[in-house]
């Protein structure tokens, strides 16, 4: 998978983790797509195991503890790993993200 750092762009989602492959996915708020979030292109660590460990932002992994029922709230920089397609999760990563508010389970 590789990312095209043109078609990177911002929006405003969830992150969470998830039962399943890909483990961590990005709700983009208003829509129904869901992306599945990768260590991006650039990544050093080649790890079969990437989708349930992707590499995410600095300040969003000091802040998010990755306990299944967290959520992140965020404006999330993403950058599609593969080209959209109708009914079908899309691979992506995560470049950076602001604005973030974390919400853990009761």
């Amino acid at each position: 998978m590789q990312a095209n750092q043109s078609s990177c762009y911002w929006t405003h989602g969830r992150l969470s983790l998830y039962n399943g492959t890909p483990s961590y996915r990005l709700w983009k708020i208003g829509t129904k797509r869901l992306l599945g979030i990768y260590s991006g292109p650039g990544s050093e660590r080649r790890d079969p195991l990437d989708n349930e460990h992707p590499e995410l932002p600095a300040n969003l992994a000091a802040r998010y503890d990755m306990e299944p029922g967290t959520w992140a709230y965020a404006d999330f920089e993403v950058c599609p790993l593969e080209p959209e397609r109708t009914g079908f999760m899309q691979a992506a990563c995560i470049e950076s993200a602001k604005n973030i508010h974390i919400e853990k389970p009761q």
